[in-house]
């Protein structure tokens, strides 16, 4: 066994064990999804401040709610749809409010560069989400792109505890339109696709030949 993975099945069986306390202690998974939420919130009011390193802490404590909500509902039978719309609306919720704080923080130091830099990663952010959510109105699935949620939160997490924000917000401006603009092109080819194959003969393949 690796050390990666020793180290991966002794972080998965101490989250078992704390979903299974919080299961015993039949507190509601919408109520831990809010939890995360004011959590980031109050991680949101300590970026504001410049207070980075305490801020990323906060927010890797408020990903323990992330990760252990699911597995709750799970765990107890509670999974309901509603539940899954309720965590991603928090989800977009903690996220913003991350960035709001580091836009307070900037604003107050006059560094309007990167007030603008961090708008832009909170428009790829929200667009990163979006493009997802609309194109799988159309597409069965589009999950294609590297900065989805888990991995924004982890960067700012490093900026936060490294003090390197200012170059990992460069980052995530990057990856997060890169994701939508790649999110677009999967989307637009899957479109294609299920409309070539809606207005194809039945028995018939992509070029008109007989399909036995």
């Amino acid at each position: 066994m690796t050390i990666t993975r020793a180290v991966g099945e002794a972080c998965n069986q101490v989250i078992l064990l704390i979903v299974r306390g919080l299961a015993l202690s039949k507190i509601h998974p919408n109520m831990l999804t809010f939890i995360g939420l004011l959590i980031n919130v109050y991680a949101a009011v300590l970026l504001g401040r410049g207070e980075f390193f305490a801020g990323g802490l906060v927010v890797l404590g408020a990903g323990l709610f992330d990760m252990v909500d699911g597995r709750v509902a799970r765990h107890t039978n509670q999974v309901t749809m509603f539940g899954g719309f309720f965590d991603s609306v928090l989800d977009r919720y903690s996220d913003l409010g991350l960035l709001m704080g580091l836009l307070v923080y900037y604003a107050s130091i006059d560094r309007f560069f990167y007030v603008v830099l961090t708008a832009v990663v909170m428009t790829g952010s929200v667009m990163v989400s979006y493009t997802r959510a609309r194109a799988e109105n159309t597409i069965p699935q589009c999950k294609v792109g590297f900065a989805e949620r888990p991995e924004r939160v982890v960067l700012l997490i490093i900026g936060a505890l490294f003090d390197r924000m200012a170059p990992v917000l460069w980052v995530i401006a990057v990856l997060a339109n890169l994701t939508v603009i790649h999110r677009m092109i999967y989307t637009f080819q899957e479109a294609k696709r299920l409309e070539e194959a809606q207005l194809r003969p039945a028995g018939k393949d992509k070029n008109g030949a007989a399909v036995v």
